[in-house]
């Protein structure tokens, strides 16, 4: 899931926010100013309502993000880095490069974001009875206390020990530190998180039945999500078993053809790169060294006006938003950072030189080849590790 657009970086993590987001910001502010300030506080001009709902919505955006937040600067603290947080209908998805290298660092990155929502709705409780005591009841109280309910049931709700909630890693963390398998971890966490998902969506039909149709269909949808979301997190840990030891080289494609970055984009796009399969190419200095990658799409990109001027080097994804590797390095490791790659690419580098490339293709056709020969079924999964926190409690 991408962002459809970017709220730039915080802490040097990028910030996006998906379409969904207006669902759940026009629901959060249609509730509060149609239903629960109104009659909690008639006679008040519309407007108000609208207002203060607005502002409520806003500030409930902001503890979905300081949640999401926490778990990538203990991530990073843990030495696993973060891609980007992005915020969507059911709340975030802080995109890790790894997976988290012990029990121990998997319970800190997990324990962080339920711990971060509880803290925020002690203090949305706090500023509840401060401001009661100070100004009495209205529609500011009315929020805080939407506020204080909102965080600690968010808190709550994620901390249920079923994937793909922080509980769940916070389960997988405790399987994983008694039986020494991360594998066999992952397993019982996605199962809990598939069995409660089902029970969710069970909830919801039995509520829409009883004429309860909204919170049914909240359920239903909630269900849906962990249920599916478990399913792709077993899936990924049938991927990482698959690929076990498999090194890099095994799947790149070595000595890739290769474009320079004083060239045109018209040079590109009209030279020979067209007749080989890919459709992304490393970009090389003047010495040889890698500088980026260029991809077709993002050359065509270009106005046709400015291609004979316009430069490879002025076009490319720079080396840095790329993921590198070893040629010797786990094929595992790569597959967070190569999911996440705006071009899908990864380069393969030995002693600074350019010696392959890796794409989302190679890693699965390299899966498929290794499923065949274990007489297994291909996972149908992600090939990267996403971390979520549904928020709609």
């Amino acid at each position: 899931m991408g962002a459809t657009f970017s709220l730039g970086r915080l802490a040097g993590i990028r910030v996006g926010v998906h379409w969904s987001v207006l669902v759940i910001f026009v629901l959060i502010a249609l509730g509060l100013a149609g239903g629960r300030l109104p009659d909690a506080h008639p006679d008040r001009p519309v407007w108000s309502y609208w207002l203060v709902g607005l502002i409520t919505a806003v500030v409930f955006f902001l503890s979905l993000l300081a949640h999401e937040l926490s778990h990538a600067l203990v991530a990073r603290r843990n030495g696993v880095g973060s891609e980007s947080i992005t915020l969507w209908l059911l709340g975030g998805v802080a995109r890790l490069k790894s997976e988290a290298p012990s029990p121990v660092a998997e319970l800190r990155i997990a324990g962080i974001g339920p711990l971060v929502s509880l803290l925020l709705g002690i203090v949305f409780a706090l500023l509840t009875v401060l401001f009661g005591a100070l100004y009495g009841s209205g529609l500011v109280l009315e929020a805080l206390a939407w506020l204080a309910a909102i965080n600690i049931m968010l808190a709550v709700f994620n901390a249920l020990p079923a994937a793909p909630l922080d509980g769940g890693r916070l389960l997988r963390a405790a399987v994983w530190w008694r039986t020494g398998s991360r594998l066999r971890a992952t397993e019982v966490a996605t199962s809990a998180g598939r069995g409660l998902g089902w029970l969710l969506v069970a909830a919801g039909l039995y509520l829409v039945f009883m004429g309860a149709v909204i919170d049914g269909v909240w359920l239903l949808i909630i269900g849906w999500f962990m249920s599916a979301m478990a399913t792709a997190e077993g899936g990924q840990a049938k991927v990482r078993e698959l690929l076990g030891s498999v090194p890099v080289r095994e799947a790149m494609t070595p000595d890739p053809t290769t474009v320079p970055a004083a060239s045109t984009v018209t040079e590109f796009l009209s030279g020979a790169p067209w007749q080989y399969r890919h459709s992304a190419f490393p970009v090389t200095d003047p010495g040889g060294g890698p500088v980026g990658v260029i991809s077709v799409n993002r050359a065509g990109e270009v106005p046709v006006a400015e291609r004979d001027s316009t430069t490879i080097a002025s076009a490319m994804v720079a080396v840095d938003d790329l993921p590198t590797a070893g040629p010797d390095d786990p094929l595992t490791g790569l597959l967070p950072a190569l999911e996440a790659s705006p071009v899908h690419q990864a380069l393969v580098l030995a002693d600074g030189r350019l010696v392959g490339i890796v794409t989302s293709s190679d890693v699965s056709r390299t899966i498929t080849w290794l499923a065949s020969a274990a007489g297994s079924r291909t996972p149908r999964t992600p090939l990267h590790p996403g971390r979520s926190s549904p928020a709609s409690s």
